[in-house]
């Protein structure tokens, strides 16, 4: 029986496309907060970091874990206010906050509260940052004390539609 081998640019192919099929550009992965009770799945393998940032005169301590793909950013920031009525109030300022750093209309957000007392709010906006567009994609939630965004930030191009949906519908209270 006779073993015939590849040519080595038949086999430098081969490993070429064996390796990007086992590296794939989004790698959903599903992480769940230590910190807050909520679930989301991100592209590729999240880091978390903690500061004060100030919503309209409420200093609150927020995380915010994100992870990047291609220049595009999926990030979910969870704080907690002193009490429900500041929680929602913070969210205007929250998405006001992210409208201005890329320079876009603060007047694109619209906020809806239920019966429940959770109120929620949706942005696809567009601006640009060091003179690059840029596209934010953002969810925003309050639910009692604690006040969500979940976001999709980067250039224009570097946002698919199909990736924002996925990580956006992933988020789970």
């Amino acid at each position: 029986m006779k073993i015939r081998l590849l040519s080595p640019a038949l086999a430098l192919l081969l490993a070429s496309t064996l390796l990007t099929a086992c590296s794939p550009k989004y790698n959903w992965r599903d992480y769940a907060s230590p910190d807050a009770p909520y679930k989301v799945m991100f592209p590729a393998k999240p880091a978390s970091v903690t500061r004060t940032i100030d919503l309209d005169g409420m200093q609150v301590s927020m995380t915010m874990t994100a992870a990047e793909v291609d220049g595009a950013t999926f990030a979910v920031g969870a704080a907690e206010a002193p009490d429900e009525a500041r929680a929602r109030t913070a969210l205007p300022a929250m998405m006001k906050a992210l409208l201005r750093n890329i320079g876009a209309d603060d007047g694109q957000g619209k906020f809806n509260a239920d019966a429940s007392g959770k109120t929620t709010g949706d942005i696809d906006a567009t601006g640009s940052t060091n003179g690059v567009p840029v596209r934010l994609v953002g969810h925003f939630e309050a639910r009692g004390k604690r006040v969500y965004q979940v976001i999709v930030l980067g250039k224009a191009n570097a946002v698919p539609p199909e990736q924002v949906e996925q990580f956006l519908t992933s988020f789970k209270l």
